[in-house]
């Protein structure tokens, strides 16, 4: 139920407000929202009188917000950028119907956007808006549809499709093997680089080719994406997922600095909360992905 309208005031009184308290005085805020030092307190004032509460103070020709009202306008600039968000949202889709969807970065990139031109192309009334998310997050707070999730099965709270499995293969930049792929154990002589979603990834890869790992150090990343561009200039090996490496093997950049791709345990999941229907859109998209599922839950080879 949206609260009683003595809560909600006017757009133009709370854009006032977010104004002077980022700006720092009505003057500034008045220049940027067109308006006159005076038409500015006059929103304020209109505000102050609606909640009931002391939220500005005039200081000679100038006003000061109060602690009170400090806070009230950080608050109002959240408001206002969901509002803003909400509305670019609704114009970028026009009539169409759309799916937020938080995406994992180099997953979305090169497995999950070619099958949605194929999904745009067979659905073009549906818009797929894409966000980046690392990790978990709540969808109460955080107004995603969907989201891209790897490993386990161990987000709370949420339906799981299952979407593709994983090989993953060491890579490097061509000057770091000349002479081909190496054994694996001559690896451990060559810098690793680490992925911080995925912490002892070397490790396990190690002890599966049969080779004590010992204790593996090198440069940490955030996203294969850029732990995959550091390889390609030479700062160490990279454990790419198939996805990524087919890629850089493609364009030159990489080349497999051992002959195999491994298995890895975990599989990418679609997720989306539990205890409420999806919209038309995303069951839509869910039924789209999931016909096409069973062919890629176990990695390609």
């Amino acid at each position: 139920m949206i609260a009683p309208r003595r809560f909600l005031p006017s757009i133009s009184s709370l854009l006032a407000l977010e104004a002077v308290e980022r700006l720092g005085s009505a003057s500034a805020a008045g220049e940027e929202l067109s308006l006159t030092h005076s038409a500015v307190s006059r929103q304020l004032k209109v505000l102050e009188d609606q909640i009931g509460v002391t939220i500005f103070r005039r200081e000679g020709k100038g006003l000061a917000l109060t602690p009170a009202g400090v806070d009230y306008a950080r608050s109002v600039r959240g408001v206002l950028q969901d509002l803003a968000r909400a509305s670019l949202r609704i114009k970028a889709s026009g009539e169409r119907s759309s799916v937020n969807l938080a995406i994992l970065p180099a997953f979305g990139m090169f497995w999950l956007s070619p099958r949605l031109q194929a999904f745009s192309a067979a659905h073009p009334e549906i818009t797929v808006n894409l966000t980046t998310r690392l990790s978990s997050f709540d969808f109460n707070r955080d107004k995603q549809d969907a989201a891209l999730h790897f490993g386990r099965r161990d987000w709370r709270g949420v339906n799981y499709l299952e979407l593709a499995g994983e090989r993953v293969i060491p890579a490097c930049a061509p000057s770091l093997a000349p002479a081909g792929p190496c054994a694996a154990a001559a690896l451990l002589q060559m810098p690793l680089l680490h992925l911080e979603t995925r912490p002892g990834a070397w490790e396990d890869w190690f002890t599966r080719m049969g080779v004590a790992p010992g204790n593996l150090t090198g440069m940490l990343f955030d996203q294969f994406m850029n732990m995959a561009e550091a390889a390609a200039l030479g700062f160490g090996v990279a454990l790419l997922p198939e996805f990524l490496a087919q890629n850089e093997f493609a364009r030159g950049r990489l080349v497999p600095a051992y002959p195999d791709y491994l298995d890895v345990e975990g599989s990418y999941y679609l997720v989306w909360p539990d205890g409420s229907s999806p919209s038309r859109a995303l069951a839509t998209l869910l039924r789209w992905l999931g016909e096409g599922a069973d062919q890629n839950r176990a990695p390609a080879r």
